[in-house]
């Protein structure tokens, strides 16, 4: 695999154009649930039946406590090398987005400023009325009430069944439409549309890449696939930042 490692990192050259995807593997290096397997329970609730419209609508304070507890959580963790290899990254290369489906900001916390994220991130609130939305890192009351208008609060992510905030998308594909070199990193290319930029960004003649812990539904598909911790292979590739 050192090969292959040493091939990619010839790739991201200063001169071409790199857009990364990352995913809930990045940040399980950091030790954020990834709330799949043992990981998909909240006391006796799956993590993909509070993450709901529904839900939220149902039993709001509920789903704030397990918003508050995963905020906790978050709170107690820190960005791993992957994580700084990918602040690194974007230092070096002038043309470079990073797009993440993950909401803990800890891509933001490590340096990182071109970033899209793509599901929002569980720093934000927003009104579920007004037009009311902001950074809020301070513990929340059960309830959260809007500032500016008085109805609820509710977490500035983006739920199972609700579209991307507008705008988000449309960037995302123009970038992948001319791009040089694409990066998927810790994400098992299972939810869509983010399952299929890798496919969006070949047709368009970029070279494809893939980092993940194990093998994906899209391994087939890259021209490079390398398996292991994210924090350990792309520290390798950025000079400066291998321990």
């Amino acid at each position: 695999m050192q090969a292959n490692i040493e091939m990619v990192k010839a790739l991201l050259d200063p001169g071409r154009k790199v857009v990364v995807l990352t995913g809930a593997g990045v940040s399980a290096e950091s030790g954020v649930p990834t709330f799949r397997g043992q990981d998909g329970l909240w006391k006796t609730h799956r993590a993909e039946d509070l993450a709901r419209p529904d839900a939220f609508a149902a039993r709001p304070e509920l789903v704030w406590e397990f918003y508050n507890w995963r905020r906790t959580l978050v709170a107690g963790c820190e960005p791993g090398p992957a994580h700084l290899a990918l602040a690194a990254m974007e230092r070096l290369i002038p043309n470079f987005l990073l797009i993440t489906q993950n909401v803990d900001g800890l891509h933001g916390q490590a340096g990182s400023r071109k970033l899209v994220e793509m599901h929002g991130s569980l720093w934000q609130v927003r009104c579920t009325v007004c037009t009311h939305a902001r950074e809020d890192r301070s513990a929340l009351p059960p309830l959260p009430e809007c500032p500016v208008c008085g109805h609820l609060l509710r977490p500035g992510v983006v739920w199972f069944g609700e579209p991307l905030t507008p705008g988000v998308l449309r960037l995302a594909v123009a970038q992948l439409r001319d791009v040089d070199v694409f990066l998927s990193v810790g994400t098992s290319g299972l939810v869509q549309p983010a399952a299929s930029f890798h496919q969006l960004a070949r047709d368009h003649g970029a070279v494809t890449v893939e980092i993940n812990a194990e093998p994906t539904p899209s391994t087939g598909l890259m021209d490079f696939a390398l398996h292991g911790p994210a924090g350990v292979i792309l520290p390798e590739m950025v000079p400066g930042t291998a321990s």
